[in-house]
């Protein structure tokens, strides 16, 4: 089964990455269970070669190797995992869904740099009288000085 990622920022189209591409492992999964506990492999882990993806434009692959780098096996394999559900088909749709939004934001765009402004002239002048005000204020309360 494909892994079909929406569209969104950096996939303006959506993406398909073909199920030849994923390797899908099972395993038993941790923790407390009933009868099938020792026998079921519910653990799902789906690894995917980010490097020879074909599914992947060069500046998609490249934003998806600099986002995920701590991410990645080897610097090349992205492996994602779940456990959360008995059932391995359910756990097979979470680890797919997961993957999808892992590589749906690391293909975003990075955001524009932040342009630095000043403040206005009003709300400096604000700011200072709120400071003069306050100042007054405790001046108010301090004890008037005994005169010898």
């Amino acid at each position: 089964m494909d892994l079909v990622i929406a569209p969104g920022p950096g996939v303006p189209k959506g993406l398909t990455i073909p199920a030849g591409e994923l390797v899908e492992r099972f395993s038993r999964s941790q923790g407390p269970g009933g009868q099938g506990v020792n026998t079921a492999d519910s653990r799902v882990e789906i690894e995917l070669d980010v490097v020879t993806c074909s599914a992947f434009t060069d500046t998609q692959r490249e934003r998806v190797l600099r986002v995920l780098d701590s991410r990645l096996v080897g610097g090349r394999l992205l492996v994602v995992a779940a456990s959360e559900h008995r059932q391995q088909r359910r756990n097979r749709v979470a680890a797919r869904e997961r993957m999808a939004d892992l590589l749906r934001t690391a293909m975003a765009p990075p955001p524009a740099p932040r342009r630095a402004t000043r403040p206005t002239r009003g709300s400096t002048e604000r700011r200072l009288a709120a400071k003069r005000h306050r100042g007054e204020t405790k001046a108010k309360r301090a004890r008037p000085a005994s005169e010898p």
